[in-house]
């Protein structure tokens, strides 16, 4: 006797097309949390790239949009909550597939723990405000374990976490174009001109503006979720990008500007927005925007937790982990045993650094790089993937194979902004201990590898498991395709 799988199941036990296109481009965006940059991460990106931080969101956004259409050759023509771990699995195979599946957990674990530490940052500041004090361990436990339940509930709640963000946007907004006014609109000669930036300063702030951008592509991880998904994530992919882009390039400009003529250096200050709104007499809107940046925050993280808990799911039925990875929750049709697991890694790594003394600053920042490397590998990869997958549809057109040398060219910029070019004035070799990242992750994705040997060396079928599993999405998908 056999069981059907229930209407309202997705053939991987998830809730079954039930996110509109809006609720999808939310999961992106709220991912890429874009309130996060003016709010902190700018500050690091200004401490290297100086007044090229924008031309490196310019640099960024244009060769994110390349990786987009990479990703979209798949998202177009298949879905599931592998994400890129199973497109590159369809175009360059399962031992590659492995890279990319540990990029993935790397950049979106370690992009929850950035946004970890600067809910940390932000609610003890104003909390001290108030005369109010606490540890940041505690902020840490409090933040996952509520981030966790919320993922555990129910995925659709993520529409409804676009409009906290929407509010946090809104108020940026509205404290930049004020400042903008009491400028003047002046033209800041400073920034057009690059005073002051070098090459290798603005290729060094390509590693975090990576990270400004890094979620556009977690609409992929919606293939069984999303309605229509052919068309809805492949839009909300690309549109992401555009949205996020026109955001950063305004609120960089006008940040910048309003530190002209202060005391203070942008590149030192943990929170640049309260800073500005105090030195026009606004402190109350810098509350507001704190608060409301509190919200987005814990979003991004739910977003996180959502979408690692996914890629842990396929993992799991692919043979990688054990099986209860694969589980979904009876009711709330959520991978909750994944969830768990997610917010576990999330909220031990940063409490243990924290413990041994680091600075929450400082974590963020490094935090920061190490997912940067994550989302690099991973869209390096899908870049290569994709004009090898439309080769074997017998659909490679040579705009195909210019985008995809476009997109990795791009990408290795920032590469060479991390590890620079011993001797070399326009590239140096970045300081202790950001020089040593690359080799933390090198050890990693090593020993990430490792793994995936012992569990083929013990479980001979898992390759074969491996590309049956992703054969049967794309053949599912292929009639739709057609349409």
């Amino acid at each position: 006797m056999t069981t059907e799988m229930p209407n309202n199941r997705s053939p991987h036990g998830l809730r079954k097309h039930c996110l509109s296109y809006e609720a999808v481009i939310a999961q992106s965006i709220v991912l890429m949390s874009p309130s996060l940059i003016p709010s902190t991460i700018l500050s690091l990106i200004f401490a290297s790239a100086g007044n090229g931080t924008w031309l490196s969101f310019i640099i960024g956004m244009v060769g994110l949009l390349f990786v987009s259409f990479n990703i979209n050759q798949f998202a177009c023509r298949s879905a599931s909550p592998g994400s890129l771990y199973s497109y590159i699995i369809k175009g360059l195979g399962p031992h590659v597939g492995v890279f990319c599946a540990w990029a993935l957990l790397l950049g979106y674990l370690f992009g929850a723990m950035v946004g970890l530490c600067a809910f940390a940052i932000f609610s003890q500041k104003l909390l001290g405000d108030i005369g109010l004090t606490t540890h940041a361990l505690t902020l840490f436990i409090l933040v996952t374990v509520a981030a966790c339940y919320v993922a555990f509930k129910d995925i659709r709640f993520t529409k409804i976490l676009l409009v906290v963000q929407g509010v946090c946007l809104a108020l940026i907004l509205l404290l930049c174009l004020i400042i903008l006014v009491k400028k003047g609109f002046v033209i800041d000669w400073n920034q057009l001109s690059l005073q002051g930036a070098t090459p290798g300063g603005i290729t060094m702030g390509l590693v975090l503006v990576i990270l400004s951008f890094a979620g556009f592509d977690s609409a992929t991880a919606l293939g069984d979720e999303a309605k229509n998904p052919l068309k809805t994530i492949p839009r909300a992919v690309t549109q992401s990008i555009i949205f996020c882009a026109i955001f950063y390039m305004i609120t960089t400009y006008i940040v910048v500007l309003g530190f002209s003529g202060t005391n203070e250096n942008l590149g030192k200050i943990e929170t640049p927005l309260n800073f500005l709104a105090h030195q026009i007499g606004l402190d109350f809107l810098g509350v507001l925007i704190s608060i409301a940046f509190l919200l987005t925050l814990f979003v991004a993280i739910c977003g996180c937790i959502n979408f690692t808990s996914r890629i842990f799911l396929s993992m799991s039925l692919h043979g990688w982990f054990h099986h209860s990875l694969g589980k979904t929750h009876d009711t709330n049709l959520t991978p909750h045993n994944a969830i768990a697991l997610s917010g576990f890694i999330i909220l031990i790594i940063p409490s243990v650094f924290k413990i041994s003394g680091y600075d929450t600053f400082e974590l963020q920042n490094y935090f920061g790089i190490i997912c940067s490397f994550g989302f690099l590998v991973m869209y390096i990869l899908v870049s290569i993937a994709a004009p090898v997958y439309l080769f074997q549809l017998n659909k490679l057109k040579p705009i195909d194979v210019l985008f995809a040398i476009l997109a990795v060219s791009f990408m290795i910029l920032p590469f060479i902004g991390i590890i620079g070019i011993p001797g070399s004035s326009l590239f140096p070799v970045p300081d202790f201990p950001q020089n040593i990242l690359p080799y933390l992750v090198l050890m990693y994705f090593m020993a990430g590898f490792g793994w995936f040997l012992f569990q083929k060396k013990r479980y001979p079928k898992i390759v074969e498991n491996m590309n049956n599993s992703i054969e049967e999405i794309h053949t599912r998908f292929s009639d739709e395709e057609n349409l």
